[in-house]
Parts: structure tokens; C-alpha cells; sequence
């Protein structure tokens, strides 16, 4: 492997492991009654990322304010899931003094359930938050968290390969099917050798979210409108739905088109994978594509993932035992702001608000960074997209988020993750596995996890 892709993909690793600080506020500020503590897991825009930016900026308008207050970013380390446990102990037991906390948009009811975070005001969550990621923010028919930035699976995947295969047009149009992909692997191995092409493509099926993620995608393209749980988080599913959708899984890992290692990957390994060349298609988010491309160029292509994508992202919540709830709320109010939405746009986050994807919106220059050096030093060669934001065009990556589906939101989600992670583990990890049988224990899992 080449010494500058070497060192690109240990700095990506590195930088996917560390989570920076200790992830509890210092003692100091026990002695500054105006410190907001803001809790969340890693900026993947890296040090001094655009969130710290932005908290920067709401300081430095309370200095000139005169006001007391000044907000501090506390980032915690480990993986979602570990930020989740993390969050619920420090609230549960009030060993940690957090205002705000961000959440990831499936743990909004769960925390709203358990009285962790309060209810804030509506206006907050208006016209402008694209439909999809609003519905993450309420619980109940309050809102207890407001859309900071979101997120959508993507397809990533190599024109030069596709063009070295004869294939006619070496672009993925929208509408990609997962049938028609199938067919562009299938060329790839008939025409590639060894030396160029290895595996179709890759995707996350390690048993931690990634692997719910792809399974709830392949289960709402298989069921169109597939709701797992009501209104009130509870199961409302069947067993044929699930057969469906088990068999569009079975599709999608079958060992003649994936990775024979995505059983094991996350986000980190599976980016590197594709990273290394001899993989045609990767399933990311939209955060992946600056290091992708610096590796790849225009040998690199991006669009809609076919079928169903799942929404991501993390919303901002004020915590219950906030002495400065009212302020904190103000903090939220600016940070998910439109001006805030364009700059988080801009440093390749997925924008939350639809007025941020507007060509006029620019983030103001006090807050928007200077494109930073690729990880190995070279000067960012990243394609900056529509006004500045680096990688897929503004409008497809708007429509994407407005397509895409929620995972199940019950307050019992913990449970239904690890469920879905636990009963699919013959399928990812093994490559069979029978629908029929399957769906139906995933079934009786889910009603002993879920009530209905």
C-alpha cells in the first residue's frame, strides 16, 4: 500500500477512536455558576470542529453582552452506544453536571420517557426543519430535543472500476436499484482481475447500530411504509413482514456480492476497506467522503443509496437538573439556528434546516474554518460542492434526508437494537440462514423486548 494511504487510513482510524477529553466537566466549573456544560460524542470535523466553533462564537456574543454565562464543550469518548450509557449514568446518579446534552435521534424518547430532559418550546422545531429529522425531536407530542445535525446513509463507489469493466455508464443514476447493483457487481467479476477488483461492496454488520441500521433499510425497502412500533413504542409488527424483510437482508449479504468482512466492520473499518482499492461499492455517511476522496479523486463517485436510507443524526436536549435551563435553551436556540445549520452544512455535516441548502446562506467567516490540510498534510484538493460544503451536491443530499426512514422510536429502543443485532448475527456474521425460521424468532424476541 502506498506510504500516503497508509498514513491517511491509521489517521482515520486514530481519529474514529479518540474521543477527546474526559467527558466530565473539570472542577472549575463547580466554581462558575455561569458555565453551561455541553455534553456530546466526538465532532467528526476534528479538532476545533465546527461545533466548538459555533460554541465560540455564542461565547464571544455573551462576553460583549456582558453576560455571565459562557458554554463549554465536554466531548465523551467511546462509541454511540457507550456515549448512551455514559448519558444515562451521569443523569440517572448526578455525578456528572451537564445542561445540555446531544443526543442521537433514536435515544430522544427513551431520555424523555426516564424524565432526563425536559420539555422545551415548540418554536424551536419549525416550518424549516426538513419533515423527516423534526419528527425526531418530539416525544408524547412535546418536543424534547431540537435537530442539531442529521445524517443519511449514501452509496460510494468507483467510476474507474465500473469504466475498466466496460460498463457503458459508469455513474449511478437516482432510482439505483439494489437489483441493478447486484447486476454491476456481477460485470465487475466477470471482467476485473484480482489485482484490481476483490469484493462487490461493503457496508457495517458488526454487532453494534451499524448493523441495525442496514437491517431497518433493507426492511423498509422490502415493506413500504413498515412502522415496527406505534405511536406509544410499541411492537405492532407480524411475522410476514419481517420474512420480507429478512429476505431482502439475505439479498444484500449474500457472499457472492459483500465483503466476506463486513460481518465485522463499523463505520472506521469499512471506510478503510474501500480506502485500500480493490472494493467497488461502500454504504456511508456523508462525513466519509473528504477522506475518501483524497484517496480516490474523481475516480470516486457519491449518490442516493437505492432502496430505503435509515436518518441519523443528533439532536440537543436540556437536562432536567440544569440550574440554567432558560439559558441553555437560549444556547440550543443559537447553535440550531439557520445561521448555525449553513456553517455545520459547510464543515460536511447534514444539515437540519432546509433554508441551510439554499444557495444566499453562507456561514459568516468568524465561524467558518479555512478548508483544513488533509490528514497527511497535503493541501485540501476536496471538491467544495454548492457554496463551500464539501462533497454531495447540496440538493440531492436535502432530498436524500427527505426520503429517508426513522428507525423504530420507542423509549425501549436499547432493547430493540439489540434484539434486531442479536437474532440477525446467523445471517451477517455466518452469510445463511433460514427467512422463515429467523423472522419468526425475531418476532417472539421482539414482542419479550418490545410489549405490544
Amino acid at each position: 500500500m502506498p506510504r500516503r494511504l497508509t498514513a491517511l487510513l491509521a489517521l482515520l482510524l486514530l481519529a474514529a477512536c479518540t474521543g477527546g477529553g474526559d467527558g466530565t466537566p473539570d472542577q472549575a466549573d463547580e466554581e462558575r455558576p455561569g458555565t453551561i456544560v455541553v455534553a456530546s460524542g466526538r465532532d467528526v470535523t476534528g479538532s476545533n470542529g465546527v461545533r466548538q466553533r459555533l460554541i465560540d462564537a455564542w461565547n464571544r456574543a455573551q462576553q460583549e453582552a456582558g453576560s455571565e454565562y459562557q458554554a463549554r464543550l465536554v466531548e465523551l469518548p467511546g462509541s454511540a452506544d457507550e456515549q448512551r450509557s455514559q448519558l444515562l449514568g451521569a443523569l440517572q446518579s448526578g455525578s456528572a453536571r451537564y445542561d445540555v446534552v446531544n443526543l442521537d435521534v433514536t435515544w430522544v424518547p427513551e431520555f424523555a420517557e426516564a424524565g432526563l430532559v425536559r420539555a422545551l418550546p415548540d418554536d424551536l422545531v419549525d416550518a424549516d426543519v426538513i419533515d423527516p429529522v423534526a419528527g425526531t425531536a418530539r416525544w408524547d407530542g412535546k418536543v424534547y430535543a431540537v435537530p442539531f445535525n442529521s445524517d443519511v446513509g449514501l452509496l460510494y463507489y468507483r467510476i474507474d472500476l465500473l469504466r475498466k469493466a466496460g460498463v457503458e455508464k459508469p455513474y449511478v443514476p437516482e432510482g439505483f436499484t439494489w437489483e441493478q447493483l447486484r447486476g454491476r457487481i456481477a460485470a465487475l467479476g466477470k471482467k476485473l482481475d484480482a489485482a484490481d477488483y476483490v469484493n462487490g461492496w461493503t457496508t457495517q454488520l458488526a454487532p453494534y447500530e451499524g448493523r441495525t441500521v442496514n437491517a431497518v433499510e433493507a426492511f423498509a425497502t422490502a415493506v413500504p411504509g413498515l412502522r415496527l412500533v406505534d405511536e406509544d413504542g410499541r411492537y405492532t409488527g407480524d411475522v410476514e413482514e419481517l420474512r420480507r424483510g429478512v429476505k431482502e437482508l439475505t439479498r444484500r449479504v449474500d457472499q457472492a456480492y459483500i465483503s466476506p468482512s463486513a460481518g465485522k466492520q463499523d463505520e472506521t473499518e469499512s471506510t478503510s476497506e474501500f480506502a485500500a482499492g480493490r472494493t467497488a461499492f461502500l454504504r456511508a455517511w456523508p462525513s466519509a467522503y473528504p477522506t475518501l476522496y483524497r484517496v480516490f479523486g474523481d475516480r470516486l463517485g457519491v449518490a442516493s443509496l437505492p432502496g430505503r436510507a435509515v436518518l441519523g443524526g443528533q439532536n440537543l436536549a436540556v437536562t432536567t437538573t440544569s440550574e440554567r435551563a432558560r439559558k441553555a435553551t437560549e444556547l440550543i436556540r443559537f447553535l440550531t439556528g439557520r445561521q448555525s445549520e449553513r456553517c455545520l452544512l459547510e464543515a460536511g455535516f447534514a444539515a437540519t434546516r432546509a433554508s441551510a441548502f439554499g444557495r444566499s446562506a453562507r456561514c459568516p467567516a468568524e465561524i467558518s474554518a479555512t478548508p483544513a490540510p488533509s490528514p497527511t498534510g497535503e493541501a485540501d484538493e476536496v471538491p467544495r460542492g454548492d457554496d463551500g460544503r464539501p462533497g454531495f451536491p447540496d440538493e440531492k443530499l436535502k432530498e436524500a434526508l427527505e426520503r429517508a426512514v426513522h428507525r423504530p422510536r420507542t423509549p425501549l429502543y436499547g432493547a430493540f437494537t439489540q434484539t434486531l443485532i442479536t437474532q440477525l448475527g446467523p445471517l451477517v456474521e455466518g452469510g445463511s440462514a433460514d427467512d422463515e425460521e429467523l423472522a419468526r424468532r425475531l418476532d417472539e424476541a421482539l414482542r419479550r423486548a418490545l410489549p405490544g
